[in-house]
Formats: C-alpha cells, sequence, structure tokens
C-alpha cells in the first residue's frame, strides 16, 4: 500500500513537472516573442522605458504592474489589464499604441496562457533582499554613483587577486595564431592573411598592436559598435517606416572620429552640442553640424497628430538615448512618474527634457501620406570632394515644384475664402470643407513631396550638401512637469538641469538649450558614470563580457561589477590618457588576462566571469560577412559614397520591399558591411541572421544566438554561394595540385594547415565524386565558410 501510494505520488510529480514543463514552452514560444517584439521598447529594462509604471520584461513586473493595476492575474482573464489592452476594448487602454491590434491568434494565446496559470520561468532582475536606492541620498551611496577611487596595481594584478581568492590559476597563454586571430577580429574585424600569420611572434606583439590600431580598418570595425549604441538607421521605423537618405554622413563621422582617437569626452561633445562649438574652418564647421546627427537618428512617430505630442516624444527618445549610451542609466523612466528602482524623479527627467524641447531637431522627411510631421535637413558648407549623393532635379522640374506649391497655397487662400462667404450666408461648412481640401492636398504632396524636395536641391535642380543633426530651438524654455507623462496635466515649470544624484555641480544658461552645458556636466572628470560606463564597453567587446555584463544599465536593477577595483582603474587610466580609446584597448590587449588560451572550465565559475582563460566567442554578423569577402578575395575596402538609401531618393521602406532588383543584402556591393543600408524592420539577410543590433535601441551588448536560420542561410544563402565559387576560383589560381589547394583553403579560412585527418577527408570527398571538380571545390569552399570554426575566435 504503501509502495502504491509513493509510485502514485512520483507519477503525480511527473505529471506536474511535465505540465509545468509544457506550460513554460508556451510561454516560450507563444508568449515571450509578443512581449519582446510588441512590448519591451516601451516596457523593459532594457529600453530604460516604463510606461505608465509598467515594466514587462520580468515576472514580477508582468504581476505588479503599473500605475493601474496589475498587467497578469493567473487564472482571471477579466481582471488581466494586459489582455484588455491588446484587445483594444477600452479606448484608454491600448497596446501596442498608435497600432494596429494583434491578431486573435495571438489574443487567444494570451487567454490561453493567463487561465493556464500563465506560467513565467523570466527571473526578476532586482533582488527582493536589497533595497532600491530611489531617493538622492541611498543614490549615492549605491557603487556607480560614486567616484572611482585609485588602487594601486594594473589589469593582471586586479584579475589574479580575484582568481587567487576563489582558488583559481589563469590558463596559460594562447598560441601565437590563434592570439594573431583574436587582435585582427577584435580590432579591424578581419582575419589575418597566411603571410601575416606565418610572419607574427610574440615578440612583435606591441608592434602588431600599433599597426592594427593604425589601420584604416580599425575605424570601421569600432566605429560600427558606437554605431550600436547610437541606434543607427538609415529609414524611421515605426507605422512610417520612410527613409533618412542623409543619414550616412554620420557614419562616416563615426568612422573617422574612431580612427582619429577624438578624445572620448570630445566625442560625446560633438555630439550632442556640434553646433554649439567654435570651427576653424567650414570643413571643420561641416564636420561638427554632421556629429549631431547622434540626435536625430531615432525613430519618431511621424504619423502623431499633435505637433507639441510629437516634440515631446522626440525630446523624450533623445534623452533616453544619450543618458542610456553615455550613463547607462534609465532617467527616461521618470517620465511619468519618480523612477521606481533608481534615484532618478520627475524633476530630474523634466530638468532634462527642457534642454532637449530647447533644441531643433533635422531628420529630412517631409509631409506626405505617412508623414505629419516635417522634419527639415541642416545645409553645409559648400565644400569641394565632399560627396554629395542623391538625385538631382532639372531645372524645369524645379520650376513646376515651385508653382504647384504656389498653386497649393493659393487653394488655401480659395478655401478660406469660400468658408468664410458660407459663414456670411449662416452655412458652416469648414470643418467637411477642411477634411476634403486637405485630402487633396495632401495626395498631390505625397506625389512630389514638394516642400521637401525643394529644399535638397539647388535653383538648378543639383542636390545639395544636407544633414541630419540637431540645433537650437527658436524658443528656449523650460518643460513643464507633466502628470503621468501626459500633456493634457501640466503641472509647475521645472528648471533646465542635470539629474542630482550625480555630485557634478552644473547650470543651464537662460540664453541656451543646455546642450553644450550638458557634455560638460557628462565629460566632468567628476562624473563617476561617463569614464566606467565606456571603459566597460570596451572590455565587453575584448572580452565577450562586460566587466558589468549589463553593459546599458549601470542602475539598480543592473548587474554589479565582477572587478569593481579593476573597473574604476580602467575608468581613471583612461581620462588620465586624455580620453584615448586606442591607449584604453591597447592596454588591454597587451595585458596577459587578454592573451590567455581559452582552454579551460571551472564548476566554480561556470560563466568565467573571474576570466581564468579566455572566452570563444561567435563572430559578429559584419565580420563573417567581411571574412567572406576578404578570404573569397572579392573585398572591396575602399568607403562606399553614400548609402543605397540615398539612391533611392526618399522611397519609403515598403517600396524598396517591392524592388526586385535589390539583392539580399539591399546592396550588392562588396565593401566592408558597415556600408550596408540599415533600414528599420528590413535589415539586409547577414545582419538579421546573425544577431545585428536593433537599431531602435541603444545596444553595448548584442545578443548572440545558435538557431537553424543561420544554418539555412550559410547552406542556401546566395552571398555564401558567391564567397565560395570566389574562394574556389582564387585557390585554382593560386595552387595548382589538389592537395596543395585543400591546404590553402585552410590557410585562408583558419590560419592553420588541415590535420591528417581532414586533409584525407577532403581528398576522399573529391575522389568518390564525379561531379565537375570545379563544383566540388566550390561545395568543398562553402562547408568551410559554413563551419562552426569559421564563425568562432578562441
Amino acid at each position: 500500500m504503501k509502495r502504491s501510494f509513493f509510485l502514485i505520488f512520483v507519477l503525480a510529480s511527473l505529471m506536474q513537472s511535465a505540465a509545468a514543463g509544457e506550460d513554460t514552452a508556451f510561454f516560450e514560444a507563444k508568449i515571450r516573442p509578443v512581449l519582446a517584439n510588441h512590448c519591451y521598447e516601451c516596457h523593459s529594462i532594457e529600453s530604460g522605458k516604463s510606461k505608465g509604471g509598467l515594466m514587462l520584461d520580468t515576472k514580477q513586473g508582468i504581476r505588479t504592474g503599473g500605475d493601474t493595476g496589475p498587467a497578469v492575474l493567473p487564472g482571471d482573464v477579466a481582471k488581466s489589464l494586459l489582455l484588455t489592452a491588446i484587445k483594444h476594448s477600452d479606448p484608454d487602454l491600448e497596446m501596442p499604441p498608435k497600432k494596429p491590434q494583434l491578431s486573435q491568434a495571438v489574443i487567444a494565446d494570451f487567454e490561453t496562457w493567463i487561465k493556464a496559470g500563465a506560467a513565467d520561468p523570466r527571473e526578476t532582475a532586482v533582488k527582493a533582499a536589497e533595497r532600491p536606492p530611489v531617493d538622492v541620498e541611498s543614490g549615492r551611496k549605491f557603487w556607480s554613483y560614486q567616484k572611482p577611487q585609485r588602487v594601486a596595481g594594473d589589469i593582471d594584478g586586479f584579475i589574479a587577486a580575484m582568481l587567487k581568492k576563489n582558488g583559481l590559476s589563469p590558463a596559460p597563454e594562447a598560441e601565437p595564431v590563434t592570439l594573431l586571430r583574436r587582435l585582427y577580429f577584435d580590432l579591424i574585424g578581419m582575419p589575418p592573411t597566411p603571410e601575416q600569420a606565418v610572419a607574427f611572434s610574440m615578440s612583435k606583439l606591441e608592434a602588431t598592436v600599433d599597426e592594427l590600431l593604425a589601420s584604416k580598418e580599425f575605424g570601421v570595425r569600432w566605429g560600427r559598435h558606437w554605431l550600436d549604441v547610437a541606434r543607427f538607421a538609415e529609414s524611421n521605423g515605426r507605422e512610417s517606416n520612410l527613409t533618412f537618405p542623409h543619414a550616412w554622413r554620420y557614419r562616416d563621422y563615426v568612422i573617422d572620429a574612431v580612427n582619429a582617437d577624438l578624445p572620448f569626452d570630445r566625442f560625446i561633445t560633438e555630439q550632442i552640442a556640434g553646433d554649439l562649438l567654435p570651427a576653424k574652418s567650414d570643413a571643420e564647421r561641416a564636420r561638427l553640424l554632421i556629429a549631431t546627427g547622434f540626435l536625430a537618428m531615432g525613430p519618431k512617430g511621424l504619423n502623431e497628430m499633435d505637433p507639441a505630442q510629437f516634440a515631446a516624444d522626440v525630446a523624450d527618445e533623445q534623452l533616453d538615448t544619450v543618458t542610456r549610451a553615455v550613463m547607462a542609466s534609465s532617467v527616461a523612466c521618470a517620465r511619468c512618474h519618480d523612477h521606481k528602482t533608481e534615484p532618478f524623479s520627475m524633476e530630474d527627467y523634466y530638468g532634462l527634457a527642457g534642454i532637449f524641447k530647447s533644441t531643433q531637431t533635422f531628420y529630412g522627411n517631409w509631409i506626405d501620406s505617412e508623414n505629419n510631421n516635417h522634419g527639415h535637413l541642416i545645409r553645409l558648407p559648400e565644400l569641394s570632394g565632399q560627396g554629395i549623393v542623391g538625385k538631382s532635379t532639372t531645372a524645369q522640374q524645379v520650376v513646376k515644384l515651385k508653382a504647384d506649391l504656389a498653386k497649393l497655397n493659393a487653394d488655401e487662400i480659395a478655401q478660406n475664402a469660400y468658408i468664410a462667404k458660407a459663414k456670411l450666408e449662416g452655412r458652416d461648412i469648414s470643418s467637411e470643407f477642411h477634411k476634403i481640401l486637405s485630402n487633396a492636398i495632401r495626395i498631390l504632396w505625397s506625389r512630389g513631396g514638394i516642400e521637401g524636395r525643394l529644399e535638397t536641391v539647388d535653383a538648378s535642380g543639383h542636390a545639395l550638401p544636407l544633414c541630419m543633426g540637431a540645433q537650437e530651438a527658436q524658443r528656449i524654455t523650460d518643460s513643464k512637469l507633466y502628470e503621468r507623462g501626459e500633456l493634457a496635466h501640466p503641472a509647475q515649470a521645472v528648471p533646465r538641469g542635470f539629474p542630482r544624484v550625480v555630485d557634478v555641480k552644473g547650470s543651464v544658461s537662460p540664453k541656451h538649450s543646455g546642450r553644450l552645458e550638458l557634455t560638460h556636466w557628462l565629460t566632468s572628470r567628476d562624473n563617476p558614470l561617463t569614464a566606467r560606463v565606456m571603459a566597460n564597453r570596451v572590455w565587453r567587446h575584448l572580452f565577450g563580457a562586460g566587466i558589468v555584463r549589463t553593459v546599458d544599465n549601470f542602475g539598480f536593477s543592473g548587474e554589479r561589477p565582477s572587478h569593481p577595483e579593476l573597473l574604476d582603474h580602467l575608468a581613471l587610466q583612461f581620462i588620465d590618457g586624455g580620453w584615448s580609446v586606442k591607449k584604453l584597448i591597447k592596454a588591454i590587449v597587451l595585458s596577459k588576462t587578454y592573451q590567455q588560451s581559452s582552454q579551460g572550465h571551472s564548476d566554480t565559475d561556470p560563466d568565467n566571469r573571474l576570466l581564468a582563460h579566455a572566452n570563444q566567442r561567435r563572430l559578429d554578423a559584419e565580420v563573417i560577412r567581411d571574412s567572406m569577402l576578404a578570404i573569397s578575395g572579392l573585398l572591396d575596402p575602399s568607403r562606399r559614397a553614400g548609402s543605397l538609401v540615398a539612391e533611392l531618393d526618399g522611397q519609403s521602406v515598403s517600396l524598396i520591399g517591392f524592388n526586385t532588383k535589390l539583392s539580399p543584402d539591399l546592396d550588392g556591393s562588396h565593401h566592408r558591411s558597415i556600408y550596408l543600408p540599415v533600414i528599420r524592420d528590413q535589415l539586409p539577410d547577414v545582419l538579421e541572421q546573425f544577431d545585428a543590433a536593433n537599431p531602435n535601441l541603444v545596444t553595448g551588448d548584442r545578443d548572440v544566438t545558435n538557431v537553424p536560420l543561420q544554418a539555412l542561410y550559410l547552406l542556401n544563402g546566395l552571398f555564401v554561394q558567391q564567397q565560395a565559387v570566389a574562394l574556389a576560383n582564387r585557390i585554382t589560381l593560386e595552387k595548382s595540385t589538389l592537395p596543395d589547394r585543400i591546404r590553402h583553403a585552410f590557410l585562408l579560412c583558419f590560419n592553420r594547415p588541415p590535420d591528417a585527418q581532414e586533409q584525407q577527408l577532403a581528398q576522399a570527398f573529391f575522389q568518390t565524386h564525379a561531379a565537375d571538380q570545379s563544383k566540388l571545390l566550390a561545395a568543398f569552399c562553402q562547408s568551410l565558410l559554413a563551419s562552426a570554426e569559421f564563425r568562432l575566435v578562441d
């Protein structure tokens, strides 16, 4: 009897476990993807936003809910406000906002999930035992808001001390060729040639590092890292995904600034307030104006009908980007209420918001059927060789466009006269007449974009030098504090200023927006965050994980540093070195810690947070593509002039999607991948498959996935097949015998010869197939390009 009871108990437990597993699988398959795609942008730690006080990226957040109550009550469909919101059954509670309702299948999935108990395997990011530092006094006691402390030691000393404390030993030094590949991939994003690998020795390490840092390819690799943080894109995204034809100028500015090792404090200053800095020449003035494109790159609600709401949302996006990119702080969460877990108040938020509300943003979309908010462009000084990219318009077309614009204005005058006459006759037809005529005018504008297009050409119809960016607004003003973030509920005005938890003095001139003063505050030596955050970003790109793993979140809800003294050491070394990113990188890669082998594992430290060995890492999407091009011999290392998006002359992304002449990578060129078009919601295939940064968000730490679609791309992707054929042709020209060709292919792809077994298997592959030898060689080359070894760096 006891045995039977025990058996029943075990079976019941197993059934319960299985059910729990099924519930978790259902959440992962049906619920989490919808939350990530439609909700996290406004309600997550990663986005730095919690509109309505609601966070949907943790179990605690979705259960606790926001200002209106719990989002999900397990088992209770009627009281789960999240379900109400996605059904659009309450006009005051619709999610996603200003977008079509989610499909009935998705809604049914959420009902099923809630009825079954709303299983949610996501862990809460905040430790329950700790109390969030939500006021200034307690905030200044939190580690990231305290100034870095100088402690004697170096990189290897700090790492060794932590290893010893935990009973661990460092791994041996990596093999020279392994270290060389690591350096090349990390610093320039491409592999060394076989000749470079043969010539390298450890005695040449420092000289090799200097050579790579001085290479123009360094700016391409490390400029891409910053473009991830700057949420660089060449289209708007969201509901009105119109293109940004002039975004490429900012991309090129970043590459050049990184190559020039522009001090990081100056780099930040130029991007936030370059228009307010003195310039010694027209070329310098143009460069500084282009730098402010940083503020203009964000996604915007172009279909917003209320200009005041649109301006507030643009300022919010800029505020969020600046504070997350430079400070790794989610100040934007205080838009609707004091921050729930960080020491940022609504006064802090609206003090910063006033700075960006006093800034005019130039992004270059004109009014049409998809856009209610015209964004002008900044005219650059005329310079020779400026690289103007865009379609020209004939002088006759310019005259016609101006005539059409005059006609529209005349029609508007006629409209007003007609309305006035109707009123005198006792007929009020203004609303209906205005709607009809406005629709007619909008149709005409959408066909020609008359006013916007006239801004992009001169009187002869030639494209003008223009850029996206920011300048002082005509009206400098403080922002009012809006209760719950709603413009309909204004309270007192908040003087422009900076978050009080950061103990750095600073004030804003009443005559200026405050952007320049903001940069002084951000880059002050006394600011505890800026140098730490950038040093941590650099560390993450060289080791695969930051000292603070949540590289975009140094707040209470983020992770704590694994080596706090080391992080402070790097931050102070960064400042002492003149904010030179190249000097910081050099110091790190010359350390013994960086040069360790990746061989090793410890149960004491399974995630290798203490760095007892190097981390094996998957290459970024751009590096995978660029390496294929370099090895196949097809790479064009020159800078691409402009961008495909500039050549398409302001089309909407929907039109680009129907352009059958475009290749799957939307470009078709063999330039480096940084020059591929970055169109929101329509990235090139290789970037989409291998986890390119989401251009809607500040991204300092890309996801790394391993999914079947990647294998299918490597097997069936046209680009991969083309590179395999080119590599086969290359080795056929360079080597005459099959064994030599096999060996040469291995040296090109992996900087090592095949071992005896690999050589034997490869030769057997050719001998056992009667197909065309050139096709067999291309298939063999594709197998190397598709291998895990090709995508990984030790």
